[in-house]
C-alpha cells in the first residue's frame, strides 16, 4: 500500500489530468459548433452567395424583408483612448445592418482624450452614419460604466426595439449586428445575448464572466422590467454579474450565437501591472451582488474558481517534485536495489504530459477554427493568423494565471475596493458605497486602463519597461486574439 504522502500526490496529479481533459472537452465541443457555421457559410458561397458572411440565405436581401428589419440603438460607453480604439470604433459604426439604426458614444467629460477622436470619426461619417456622443458626467451611485450605458439608454429613439451595449475594445464584423437582431427576432424568449473574445476568455474559469457586448430588449429598460434600471443605478458595480443575476432569478435566457466571435486587440507595451489590475477587476465582480440568492452563487463560484485554478497548477508542481527525484536518482551513486525509489511518480507525470498535450491540441484547434471564421467574417479585414502564438510560453502563461486568480479573489474580498480606470470603487454589502476620483498632477495617478492601453488623460505616459514577466503577461494575452501578419 502507497504511504500517504505518496496517495496525496496521486491524487492532485490525476485531479489536474481530468481538469485538462475536461476542458479540452468544452473547447471541442466550441470548436465543433463555430466548425459548423464555418461549413455553411462555405455551402453558401459554392451557391453563388459571395456575402454569406452577411445572411446564409441569399433571399433575405430582398427589399421586402430589409425594410421590415427592426431598429437597433448601439451604446459604446468609454473612457480613455488607446492604439486600437479607433480602428474597434471604425468597425461598430460602419455595420452592414439593412436596418435603422443609431450609434450613441457615451463618455464621462469632454477631457476625456475619446471625446475629441470620436467627435473627429462622428464628423467623417456624419453623412453616411446615424451617431452622436453624449457627456454623462460623473456617475455617483454606481459604476461609471453603468452610468454611461443609463444615459444612453435615456437617449436613445423611441421606436428601437433592441439595444446593444458594446465594449470599446472589441472590433464588430460588417454582419454582427444583423446577424444578433435575427436571433433575437427568431427567439424572443432571449433576455439578453452576449458573447466573448474568441471564445476563449483565459486559461481561468473567471474570465467566463466577462461579456464583450450584450444585446437586450429595449423595453425591458424603458418599463424597468425585473427592477433591470434600478439594479444597475443603485450600487452596481458590474453590468454583467449584476444582469446575469437578474437573468438567473427570473429564470431568463442568456443566449450566445456561433457568430459571437470577435477579434479582442490588446495593447503593444502591456506589463504585469496592469495584467494583475485586470485579473482584480475579473475576482473584484464576484464581491458584488443584488440579492441574498445572487450572494451565495458568487461564495459557490468563488470556491469552485479557487479549487479549479490551483487544482490546474498544483500537479504541475508536483510533477517537477518527482522529475527532480528521479534526476537525482539517476546521479546518485547507489544501486537500484539500494534506492527506496519507485517509478510511480514518473508513470503519472507521463499521464499529466500527455493530458496536457491534449489539452493544448483541443485549444490550438478552438483557436484556428475561430481565426477561420473571424477572417470570413470580415473579408475586407487584414487576415488574421496563429503564425504568431507561441504555445509554449501560452501554456507557461496559463499556469501563472491560473496560480493568481484564488491570491486575487482573496484580496479582493478582504479589500472591497478596486481602482477601475482612475476611478475607486468601495462596495458595501455588495453594492458601491463610496466614489473617489484623484486627480492626476505631474506623474501622481494611473495613466492607462488595463489591457487596452489606452490613455485616461491627454498626454501620453511614459513607456514601461519590459521584463521577462512583462512579456509572458502580454504572451498570455495575445491568444486571446491572433496578431495579423507584420507587413
Amino acid at each position: 500500500m502507497l504511504p500517504c504522502h505518496k496517495r496525496l500526490n496521486s491524487m492532485f496529479v490525476l485531479q489536474g489530468c481530468i481538469i485538462c481533459l475536461v476542458l479540452a472537452l468544452g473547447w471541442a465541443l466550441a470548436a465543433r459548433v463555430r466548425n459548423r457555421e464555418i461549413k455553411q457559410m462555405t455551402d453558401s458561397m459554392k451557391n453563388g452567395n459571395s456575402l454569406s458572411f452577411l445572411y446564409h440565405d441569399i433571399n433575405e436581401f430582398e427589399h421586402s424583408n430589409q425594410v421590415n428589419l427592426p431598429r437597433v440603438t448601439v451604446i459604446m460607453p468609454l473612457k480613455g483612448f488607446g492604439e486600437h480604439n479607433l480602428h474597434n470604433w471604425r468597425t461598430q459604426i460602419t455595420s452592414l445592418y439593412g436596418g435603422p439604426i443609431e450609434f450613441i458614444f457615451v463618455v464621462e467629460g469632454t477631457e476625456d482624450p475619446a471625446y475629441r477622436a470620436v467627435s473627429c470619426l462622428i464628423s467623417e461619417f456624419e453623412d453616411y452614419v446615424d451617431a452622436k456622443i453624449i457627456v454623462a458626467g460623473l456617475s455617483t451611485t454606481c459604476s461609471q460604466k453603468i452610468h454611461n450605458q443609463l444615459v444612453g439608454v435615456e437617449k436613445m429613439h423611441k421606436d428601437s426595439k433592441y439595444v446593444l451595449f458594446l465594449d470599446d475594445d472589441v472590433r464588430v464584423h460588417p454582419g454582427s449586428i444583423g446577424a444578433l437582431t435575427r436571433e433575437m427576432e427568431k427567439r424572443p424568449e432571449i433576455f439578453i445575448q452576449t458573447g466573448y473574445p474568441l471564445d476563449l476568455p483565459s486559461g481561468s474559469l473567471g474570465s467566463y464572466c466577462i461579456y464583450e457586448y450584450h444585446m437586450m430588449h429595449a423595453d425591458d429598460f424603458r418599463q424597468d422590467r425585473y427592477g433591470l434600471v434600478s439594479g444597475l443605478k443603485n450600487g452596481g458595480y458590474s453590468d454583467d454579474m449584476t444582469l446575469a443575476a437578474i437573468a438567473g432569478a427570473h429564470k431568463r435566457l442568456i443566449s450566445s450565437p456561433p457568430v459571437a466571435v470577435f477579434p479582442h486587440p490588446l495593447a503593444s507595451d502591456l506589463n504585469f501591472g496592469r495584467y494583475w489590475n485586470y485579473l482584480r477587476k475579473q475576482t473584484f465582480v464576484l464581491e458584488s451582488y443584488i440579492t441574498n440568492v445572487n450572494w451565495l452563487m458568487n461564495r459557490a463560484l468563488f470556491a469552485f474558481h479557487t479549487w479549479a485554478s490551483w487544482g490546474f497548477v498544483t500537479p504541475y508542481f508536483m510533477a517537477l517534485i518527482h522529475v527532480a527525484a528521479a534526476l537525482r536518482f539517476y546521479n546518485m551513486p547507489y544501486s537500484f536495489e539500494e534506492m527506496p525509489y519507485t517509478s510511480g511518480g514518473l508513470v503519472l507525470v507521463n499521464v499529466l504530459a500527455v493530458c496536457t498535450l491534449v489539452e493544448l491540441l483541443s485549444m490550438w484547434n478552438l483557436t484556428r477554427i475561430e481565426v477561420q471564421l473571424c477572417n470570413m467574417l470580415s473579408p475586407e479585414a487584414p487576415q488574421l493568423s496563429l503564425a504568431s502564438y507561441n504555445w509554449c510560453l501560452v501554456f507557461v502563461a496559463m499556469l501563472v494565471d491560473n496560480f493568481l486568480y484564488p491570491i486575487s479573489a482573496v484580496r479582493s474580498h478582504f479589500s472591497q475596493c478596486i481602482d477601475w480606470s482612475g476611478i475607486q470603487y468601495h462596495l458595501k454589502d455588495g453594492k458601491v458605497s463610496k466614489i473617489e476620483r484623484t486627480k492626476r498632477s505631474n506623474d501622481m495617478g494611473p495613466v492607462f486602463t488595463d489591457l487596452g492601453g489606452k490613455h485616461l488623460y491627454g498626454k501620453k505616459g511614459l513607456p514601461t519597461r519590459g521584463s521577462f514577466l512583462s512579456s509572458l503577461v502580454k504572451s498570455f494575452a495575445q491568444w486571446h486574439q491572433p496578431k495579423k501578419f507584420d507587413n
